[in-house]
């Protein structure tokens, strides 16, 4: 689990619903289950006319990047590369074709496998390069669902307080009807604007900062075997492929 999320969530939940309870307000006032209706379903009804229908459900599916770590543990992923680079250093590329089969990520595997079958250098780095240009033009869409979720929520809010505020003036008659149907009413704005403002719109950009850092630790693993094809020492290799991550991801390195 992203524990950043969970905690982040959990806050969000305590000071807003705690706000309401401290100035004597109770949860039911904010409980509206026609008010979530007409926010969740104009919201994404609005998305999936923005978007087409493969775009929209790679974003909605996108959504598990919020709540869990997917990324490869940097120490891990560089300690398999100079193994790699030891094998092959001793034994030649060739040697590696059996461990390359137990490899997860794709895009690893496939490098390995080019170096393997004896790929120039320049053919190796040309076909990856043009795939991760690819890769990285199609996952810049996925966080772009999210964000239109953050935009159109706030304003389907508006619409669902409107709505509510029509039937308040069917019942002008009756003040203490008129009182209860504006608050219910205005629910829907928090809805909407609690939705944009605490999920969608952090959920895109938690969305966009993963995708980023798939796509450096790729950059990586194709330096990396670029490197090895060369012959590179692995520990140089090691050396250059810690400058891809932070300085945390580095002096972690040097502690331990």
């Amino acid at each position: 689990m992203d524990i950043s999320t969970i905690i982040g969530f959990i806050l969000a939940m305590i000071g807003i619903v705690g706000g309401l309870l401290l100035e004597g307000g109770e949860i039911a006032d904010i409980s509206q289950y026609t008010a979530f209706v007409i926010v969740m379903g104009g919201t994404i009804g609005a998305v999936m006319i923005q978007f087409p229908m493969k775009v929209f459900k790679a974003g909605m599916k996108s959504f598990k990047l919020v709540l869990f770590d997917v990324n490869k543990d940097p120490d891990e992923l560089i300690n398999q590369i100079v193994e790699f680079a030891n094998k092959a250093r001793k034994e030649g590329l060739v040697a590696l074709e059996g461990d390359v089969k137990n490899i997860d990520d794709e895009f690893f595997k496939k490098a390995m496998m080019m170096a393997i079958d004896g790929s120039a250098k320049k053919d190796v780095e040309d076909t990856l390069e043009l795939e991760l240009h690819y890769m990285e033009e199609h996952l810049g869409h996925i966080p772009k669902v999210w964000e239109a979720c953050g935009g159109y929520a706030p304003t389907v809010g508006i619409i669902g307080a409107v709505m509510g505020l029509i039937q308040v003036m069917k019942n002008l008659q009756d003040i203490d009807a008129v009182g209860h149907g504006i608050a219910v009413a205005f629910v829907a704005t928090i809805y909407g604007v609690f939705f944009a403002n605490c999920v969608f719109l952090p959920a895109a950009t938690k969305i966009k900062n993963k995708n980023r850092l798939d796509i450096i630790q790729k950059e990586m693993i194709l330096s990396g075997v670029l490197l090895m094809i060369e012959g590179i020492n692995p520990r140089v290799i090691a050396d250059k492929l810690y400058n891809f991550y932070d300085e945390e991801v580095k002096a972690n390195r040097k502690a331990s």
